[in-house]
């Protein structure tokens, strides 16, 4: 018996393995509306709504079940948003219905990226980043083409308690050491997603410092979607990346206020194929430790 068991155990651990681990590329990250409606129906889609509950009980795609960014956040972190302890995110996935073998599809209820590709960043640290799409333009894209959407008095329906096992991927998320280790350093690329005015210091996060990290080049997290949040073409995105001046091979590590921008930056460096890593304590951690160094562009000289 206790080779049975032990045949059983070795068994799941394999198939666990083989369908969890690997990055998503290009034709497995995003999805289009059109293919969304054409497997709404199929048995292993768990489609999983990131926003505000408010919203989800007004709107939502049918069968969608609601994710609110608080539920994968670390309890009693002193950061805003940080990823929990690996077994707390199963047990929060598991009772969306999720297993290592689902087709997990997320969509943004409104236009804010942001919160879609933090759920995606944390998908793909547990091991699912292969088996998670977003839905491009998320709610907002669905509702334009007048496709169906419910509320929750007529879709209230839970989900069979899923059994997925995370398997950690120690190429997601990074700390400050790390990235304080490759300051400039030749093949790893330092990211700011924030809006230009945080980069150059000209806005300041209130209680903190000004600037940005030495050798950090800024990519503002909303210019890599377009005006119906809808992700740039591959094409353009990797234009963009290659005037911030990173290269075919580089290593992309992303900062932001909190950790929540950057997954975009995560998100479209992954697209292209770059490696690429997500430093979860972002400004907030960075400009609380007065050890750590900080650039303040100088101002441009006035023009004569």
């Amino acid at each position: 018996m206790k080779i049975l068991a032990a045949s059983l155990l070795l068994a799941s651990i394999c198939h666990a393995a083989a369908t969890c681990g690997p990055h998503g590329n290009r034709d497995t990250m995003l999805v289009s509306t059109a293919w969304l409606s054409s497997h709404l129906q199929d048995p292993d889609l768990v489609l999983i709504a990131v926003g505000a509950k408010a919203d989800y009980d007004k709107a939502h795609i049918p069968g969608a079940q609601i994710l609110e960014l608080g539920n994968i956040s670390a309890k009693g972190s002193q950061l805003t948003l940080e990823m929990p302890p690996m077994a707390e995110l199963a047990q929060t996935f598991r009772a969306l219905g999720v297993n290592n073998d689902s087709r997990i599809v997320l969509y943004a209820m409104s236009n804010q990226i942001q919160s879609a590709t933090r759920v995606f960043l944390t998908l793909d640290a547990m091991g699912l980043g292969a088996r998670t799409s977003l839905l491009d333009g998320g709610l907002p894209a669905w509702q334009s083409e007048t496709r169906t959407v419910t509320d929750v008095t007529k879709d209230a329906a839970k989900p069979t308690a899923g059994n997925v096992e995370p398997c950690a991927q120690n190429d997601v998320i990074t700390t400050a050491h790390y990235v304080q280790s490759k300051l400039e350093t030749k093949g790893v690329n330092i990211v700011d997603a924030r809006m230009p005015g945080f980069y150059t210091g000209t806005q300041i996060p209130p209680g903190q410092r000004a600037g940005h990290m030495p050798g950090a080049v800024n990519i503002p997290y909303i210019s890599l979607v377009d005006d119906l949040g809808k992700f740039k073409s591959a094409a353009v995105l990797a234009e963009m990346f290659k005037a911030a001046g990173v290269s075919a091979g580089d290593q992309v590590v992303s900062y932001c206020h909190v950790g929540q921008q950057a997954t975009a930056v995560y998100f479209a460096a992954r697209l292209l194929g770059f490696d690429a890593r997500m430093y979860d304590g972002s400004w907030q951690e960075w400009s609380a430790h007065t050890e750590f160094p900080v650039v303040v562009p100088a101002p441009a000289a006035p023009q004569k």
